[in-house]
């Protein structure tokens, strides 16, 4: 017979109630019963003891703090909390006269540190989502840079394609402007002009003339028929290596072109002491 009760002892230890009563995953009976047989049998209390020093040993070795302030300002919500809950009328439960008295679990850090290692996971995961997100605008960022430069490359080819087509038509005229008095001996403008297609061009890759102020332009002007005639202005951008179109000239013959340094927009009539380069066909 007592071998008997040893077995089932034995049998009620090894069922897994004693792990459940300690996570508090039971019910009120189950609780109660547990209770009752840790107080009558010594190896259930004493196995129950052991379940809980192992459970806190396992939660202190695995827990994560934490930051302080995040920790500091949960801990006082849940204090918050609980002194919510002494402004409740609360009944004393009553009598039963066959419950035996047991003493109450000693208390242990393990939930403490169950709900700080998932507080730290959440932190984590929020912290993962925000570098995720950083990413996320950063490619978007590279996407659209490369979406301008691919536009700027398509317009580069679009104006290279014309270039190319000024120098494969017959109908253009090259002539190099040279310097006169007024300007240094290394100075020169080349032009390109169409009479049938009354277009003049500018190769801004060759201009080589002393760089202009923001308060003066150089003006480009044709000699028709003993008169100037204003074909726009520009500036000596050495970084430009575009051809710049400038104004539409209706004549089909022309006596010279010239470029003068002139305020910036250009005049009426040019500047004859400023003038810098000329050329004639």
């Amino acid at each position: 017979m007592k071998r008997r009760k040893v077995e089932d002892i034995k049998a009620y230890i090894e069922s897994g109630i004693l792990e459940l009563y300690v996570l508090g995953d039971v019910s009120p009976e189950e609780k109660l019963q547990v209770e009752t047989m840790a107080s009558k049998h010594p190896s259930i209390k004493a196995e129950l003891d052991e379940i809980e020093l192992s459970m806190e040993m396992y939660a202190e070795h695995n827990a994560v703090e934490p930051a302080e302030n995040l920790k500091s300002r949960v801990l006082n919500s849940i204090l918050t909390n609980f002194s919510d809950d002494y402004n409740f009328d609360t009944k004393a439960a009553p009598a039963i006269d066959n419950v035996v008295a047991f003493t109450a679990p000693k208390t242990n850090n393990f939930y403490k540190y169950a709900f700080a290692a998932c507080l730290a996971l959440l932190i984590a995961s929020g912290i993962a989502l925000m570098n995720l997100y950083n990413k996320l605008q950063e490619s978007t960022t590279q996407l659209a840079a490369l979406q301008v430069d691919k536009q700027h490359f398509a317009n580069r080819v679009n104006l290279v394609e014309g270039e190319l087509s000024v120098l494969r038509d017959p109908s253009f005229k090259f002539l190099k402007l040279n310097p006169t008095v007024h300007a240094p001996a290394t100075a020169a403008v080349t032009i390109a002009w169409s009479p049938v297609k009354k277009k003049v061009m500018i190769d801004m890759a060759n201009v080589k003339m002393p760089a202009n102020d923001k308060d003066h332009q150089y003006q480009l002007w044709a000699i028709v028929a003993g008169k100037p005639v204003d074909l726009g202005v520009f500036d000596a951008n050495p970084d430009s290596t575009d051809m710049k179109e400038m104004k539409t000239i209706a004549a089909v013959k022309t006596d010279a072109f010239a470029v003068t340094l002139e305020p910036r927009g250009g005049s009426v009539n040019p500047t004859m002491d400023q003038m810098m380069v000329l050329g004639k066909f």
